[in-house]
C-alpha cells in the first residue's frame, strides 16, 4: 500500500533547547538507562523526539518509546539509531552521514572508541563555532553528563555525523 509524506522541517533549535535542558539532568518521561548499557542514545531520541515530533512506530525496525520495555532497539542502541535515521523512508525523522563541515546545532555525532565500524556513543551537537574542526563542536551527552563539552575531550578511534533532514508525517 503507497501511502503519501510531507516533509515537514526538523527542529534544530528546539532539539537543542531540549538537550541543554535535560543535561544534567533526566526527564523523569523516560527510563534512565545509565545502568544498563548507558543513556546517550536514549538522550540522543529524546533530542531528536523534541525536534521532530514524530516517532516511528514501526515494529522492531521503527523507532519509538512507550516505556523501557516498550521501545525499538533504534530508541536506545548507538548503531540502531544510525541504522534508522540512515535508511528511514517511512514516518519520523530522517537523516544522511554527512562531514563535520555540513553538520549543525542539533544534529547527532557517533564515536567509535574501538574501531571495527562498531560505535559507542551518541552526543548531540549543540554549537558548532568558527572555523569549523573538530576542537569547535561543542556537545551535550548523558552517561557521562556533558554540556557545552568539547567534542575533542572525547578520545575516539572513529567518528561520524548524522544531518538529520527532515521528518516525514503521512499526509
Amino acid at each position: 500500500m503507497y501511502r503519501d509524506f510531507i516533509i515537514l522541517p526538523y527542529n534544530g533549535d528546539r532539539a537543542v533547547e531540549y538537550a541543554h535542558r535535560w543535561a544534567h539532568g533526566r526527564n523523569p518521561q523516560y527510563f534512565d538507562f545509565e545502568n544498563t548499557g548507558g543513556d546517550c542514545t536514549n538522550f540522543a531520541s529524546q533530542v531528536i523526539y523534541s525536534g521532530s515530533e514524530l516517532m516511528n512506530y514501526m515494529p522492531t525496525f521503527g523507532w519509538y518509546y512507550v516505556n523501557s520495555y516498550n521501545r525499538t532497539p533504534s530508541w536506545t542502541g548507538v548503531n540502531y539509531l544510525y541504522n534508522f535515521l540512515i535508511n528511514n523512508d517511512g514516518e519520523g525523522p530522517f537523516a544522511v552521514e554527512t562531514d563535520m563541515k555540513n553538520a549543525v546545532p542539533g544534529d547527532i555525532v557517533q564515536l567509535s572508541f574501538e574501531g571495527g565500524n562498531f560505535f559507542n556513543h551518541s552526543p548531540v551537537i549543540v554549537q558548532i563555532k568558527h572555523p569549523v574542526s573538530y576542537n569547535n563542536i561543542l556537545v551535550a551527552a548523558h552517561t557521562d553528563d556533558q554540556d557545552y563539552y568539547p567534542l575533542t575531550g572525547y578520545e575516539w578511534v572513529d567518528i561520524r555525523f548524522i544531518h538529520i533532514l527532515g521528518v516525514r508525517k503521512y499526509s
